[in-house]
């Protein structure tokens, strides 16, 4: 997948644990899972946009295109 999500380096910059960060934006532990093991096909804007406002980060910041 050339999209990949870099939610595991915010949360390690902000030394935040994956269920402190699952409960402020309101997903379970096991879709941030998904997220950082790249299995997910696609995410909510809402989503997106509660956790950039946890993380106080632009969406650039978590997603990244890499050629395969």
């Amino acid at each position: 997948m050339p999209i990949v999500v870099r939610i595991d380096v915010e949360l390690a910059k902000r030394k935040m644990s994956v269920g402190e960060f699952a409960e402020r934006v309101g997903i379970t532990p096991a879709n941030v899972a998904v997220l950082k093991n790249g299995r997910a096909k696609a995410i909510r804007f809402s989503t997106l946009e509660a956790i950039c406002e946890v993380l106080g980060c632009q969406p650039g910041d978590l997603l990244e295109w890499v050629e395969e």
